[in-house]
C-alpha cells in the first residue's frame, strides 16, 4: 500500500499524488483501518487496486476532489473476514472523478461477517471507462474464489448514490445483497451511466436483496431494480 492509516483520529490528506500501472498488484492508494474525522481531498491517486480504501472502525470520513484511475475506485471493504465483527459509518465521498478503473464506488463484503455499514453518501462523482461504476457485493470471498454462502453477513444501510454520471465497459450497476441481510434504505437520484463507445459489454442493472427508494428517473432504469421497502 502506498499509506496507510491506523487507529489514527484527525487525518487530513491534500495535495498527495500516487502513480502506479494499474496492473500492479495490491497497491492500495490510501487505505484506512480504525479511523475517525479523516478529510482526502485534492489528490491524485492512480494504482493497481482501491485508490482508496476504508476498513472496519472507520467513522466520520470525508472523500472530495480526487482524481481516481487507474485502480478499483473508492471501496468500503472488504469487511467481516473470517466471520468477524465490521462497524463502518458516515462516509462522505463527493466531488470526485474515477476513470479506467474497475470499479467506481464500491461496498464489499466477507459472507460470514457480522456488523455494519450505514450512513454513507456517494455524491457527484463522474465516471469515466469504468467496469462498474456502482457496486454492492455482500458475496465478496477474495477475487475469484468461490462462496461458500453463509448464513450471515455485514448489515448494509443508509446507503445514497446521487449524481454518479459517466461511462462503464461492462455492468452500469450491481447490486448484489445477501438473502440473509439485505441491504436497506438505498436512496438513488440523477444515476446517468451510459456504455463506453467500442469497449466491452454493455449489462445489467442487475440487483437482488436490494431495497430503497429511486427518487428521479435514472440511466438505466433501476425502478424494477430495487425492491420496496
Amino acid at each position: 500500500m502506498h499509506i496507510y492509516f491506523e487507529d489514527s483520529q484527525q487525518v487530513k490528506v491534500f495535495n498527495f499524488t500516487v502513480s502506479s500501472p494499474g496492473n500492479s498488484p495490491n497497491t492500495d492508494g490510501i487505505h484506512l483501518s480504525r479511523c475517525q474525522h479523516v478529510d482526502i481531498h485534492n489528490s491524485t491517486l492512480a494504482c493497481g487496486d482501491d485508490c482508496i480504501s476504508i476498513q472496519t472502525g472507520c467513522s466520520d470520513i470525508k472523500v472530495y476532489q480526487v482524481n481516481c484511475g487507474p485502480g478499483h475506485g473508492y471501496s468500503i471493504g472488504g469487511l467481516g473476514r473470517d466471520e468477524t465483527e465490521a462497524l463502518v459509518s458516515d462516509i462522505t465521498i463527493y466531488d470526485s472523478n474515477v476513470q479506467d478503473s474497475m470499479t467506481g464506488v464500491r461496498i464489499k463484503t466477507w459472507e460470514g461477517g457480522s456488523g455494519s455499514v450505514r450512513n454513507v453518501t456517494f455524491s457527484n462523482i463522474a465516471m469515466s471507462d469504468v467496469k462498474t461504476p456502482i457496486s454492492i457485493d455482500q458475496h465478496y470471498c477474495g477475487g475469484h474464489k468461490v462462496c461458500k454462502d453463509d448464513t450471515s453477513a455485514v448489515a448494509i444501510t443508509g446507503i445514497t448514490y446521487q449524481n454518479i454520471t459517466g461511462t462503464y465497459t461492462r455492468t452500469s450497476v450491481s447490486l448484489l445483497c445477501s438473502e440473509h441481510e439485505p441491504c436497506k434504505n438505498l436512496t438513488v437520484a440523477g444515476v446517468n451511466l451510459k456504455p463506453s463507445k467500442d469497449k466491452g459489454s454493455r449489462e445489467g442493472p442487475y440487483c437482488s436483496n436490494a431495497y430503497g427508494e429511486v427518487l428521479t428517473e435514472t440511466l438505466p432504469s433501476l425502478r424494477d431494480c430495487l425492491l420496496s421497502i
